[in-house]
């Protein structure tokens, strides 16, 4: 198939991008015009323009060529409110719309698990972009992964250092099962070729068990024979951050950005990144689907070793 990808410079895009070509696919990827962006992606062509203009999405992505599917990995780069709204919904449906005044009949939307409890800007910029897409006639496959290496790596580099690994609460309080970029974005891929991931959400996680901050800090300093330290940061002490900067914003503008970072950052402590069982209501292992073979403690190795390299960009806070 002739496949548009958005979103192809991050991680997540360019393991998309591999994973469309290794099958065969004929791809183009529609990337901004700036300094150091790469001459191609894992052989895809290259269209240039602004995602966040309605008019360069439908002239220099997709201009006269028909393309068969569109799959958008695009994501806020911060998750604050105004970046999220324009990327997370205002571009997304940009590219809904676009595909379907030139004919394109299939998109694959990434979007997050994180949606199920929506508290943040970018979760509900998310959800309503998802239901564009589900409104818009096309077939759609809209996938919510659990969460990233890169998202569960922004400790390594403190135990490397000998400093200890960092706990909200007694580490227990939320768990997840990782999922690899290269794994997600063969499950991306997939979508197009697989008829019963169409018109569906699809909540999606790595393999193993589910895995809390705890045993994930305890495995880090196996991994790097040091003997295990934890330090413990009250969940309140998250909550208060986020509500003090929350309330000095409504008179300090400018520190509306740093509150919803405090927001994320309560979020993340306090939320597992599992489906959710819908007769109980509760986050659940057993009701979030699997896929892949890589795991997150083959990545803690791989860092170690040096043989990989933790890419986690603006998404830091995350």
């Amino acid at each position: 198939m002739r496949i548009l990808v958005f979103g192809a410079t991050g991680t997540i895009g360019r393991a998309t991008t591999a994973a469309l070509i290794a099958r065969g696919h004929d791809v183009t990827c529609f990337v901004r015009k700036r300094a150091g962006t790469p001459s191609n992606i894992s052989g895809a062509l290259l269209r240039y323009g602004d995602v966040t203009d309605p008019v360069s999405v439908q002239n220099d992505a997709f201009g006269d060529i028909p393309f068969d599917a569109v799959v958008s990995c695009l994501a806020s780069r911060t998750g604050a409110p105004q970046d999220a709204w324009a990327i997370d919904h205002r571009a997304t449906v940009n590219i809904i719309e676009a595909a379907r005044a030139a004919g394109t009949p299939r998109m694959v939307l990434l979007s997050a698990i994180c949606v199920q409890k929506p508290w943040l800007a970018f979760q509900h910029a998310k959800l309503k972009a998802e239901a564009a897409l589900m409104a818009s006639g096309l077939t759609y496959s809209i996938v919510r992964p659990t969460a990233y290496f890169k998202s569960l790596a922004g400790q390594i580099a403190r135990v490397q250092q000998g400093k200890p690994y960092l706990l909200f609460g007694n580490g227990e309080l939320t768990a997840c099962t990782p999922l690899s970029d290269r794994d997600l974005g063969v499950y991306l891929a997939e979508c197009l070729n697989t008829p019963d991931r169409c018109n569906r959400i699809l909540p999606i996680g790595g393999p193993g068990p589910a895995l809390t901050p705890r045993a994930m800090g305890q495995k880090l300093f196996d991994l790097s024979g040091q003997t295990p330290r934890f330090k413990h940061v009250p969940i309140g002490m998250m909550g208060l951050i986020a509500g003090s900067l929350g309330a000095v914003s409504r008179i300090v503008p400018p520190l509306a950005g740093k509150a919803e970072f405090a927001r994320i950052g309560h979020y993340y402590a306090t939320e597992s990144m599992l489906a959710l069982n819908p007769d109980t209501g509760a986050y659940d292992r057993d009701a979030t689907p699997i896929t892949g073979t890589d795991t997150l403690f083959d990545y803690y190795a791989a860092v170690l070793r040096g043989e990989a390299v933790v890419e986690r960009g603006d998404h830091s806070v995350f």
